[in-house]
């Protein structure tokens, strides 16, 4: 696929995109997601499908559909060629392309989910990513991001310009004031017994 942005290229870089994946196959991170999603699905009511954009190998998907085995319609959008080929493996209806340049919304998702792709968008193309997790939803979006009350660009890896934070649930319900804030909590990476690294999870509901 052609990248739009100097931040798409880093992801869909098979070194550095397959590194990240390499790292994050990690069975006690798993079992901290699952804690994590079980908080969230605390406030759902039952879900049948679910999106994912960003999801790389796929851990969030296998958290939540550990967590609601009802769930038979899974789509998961990513980037990065070889993810995709892992995502596959699990029969996920998986598109391989950026959130920005996603325009299926004939289909709309009860859950729609963003966990820690936000951040690696280069902030002009949030208002487009803010409008794919809207119309994709039919009820639920859980945005799982890096929360800070100002917008900042923090060095990631050796780059800048690659991991930005900043109030993303509050931009969009700014943006989509049909939205309203169900929950939210703070997953802090020295927890004794499910750390995770820093993540503030917002879940809203149409």
């Amino acid at each position: 696929m052609e990248f739009q942005t100097s931040q798409e290229q880093l992801w869909g870089d098979p070194d550095f995109g397959n590194d990240y994946q390499q790292r994050n196959n990690d069975i006690s991170l798993f079992k901290c997601k699952k804690y994590m999603y079980k908080q969230v699905f605390k406030h759902i009511d039952s879900v049948s499908s679910v999106i994912e954009f960003g999801p790389n190998i796929g851990l969030n998907l296998k958290a939540i559909t550990e967590l609601n085995t009802n769930i038979n319609d899974i789509r998961a959008v990513e980037l990065n060629k070889q993810a995709c080929e892992i995502l596959k493996t699990n029969n996920y209806d998986v598109i391989e392309k950026s959130i920005t340049d996603y325009n299926d919304f004939d289909k709309k998702y009860d859950f729609v989910l963003s966990a820690g792709l936000l951040i690696h968008l280069q902030p002009s193309l949030l208002e487009r990513a803010y409008k794919v997790l809207y119309e994709s939803s039919k009820r639920y979006i859980c945005i799982a991001e890096y929360y800070d009350p100002n917008p900042v660009s923090i060095p990631y890896r050796g780059h800048n310009d690659k991991l930005f934070k900043r109030d993303f649930a509050g931009e969009m319900m700014d943006k989509y004031p049909d939205l309203k804030l169900v929950d939210y909590k703070f997953t802090y990476k020295r927890d004794n017994k499910f750390p995770l690294d820093d993540i503030t999870w917002f879940l809203l509901e149409k």
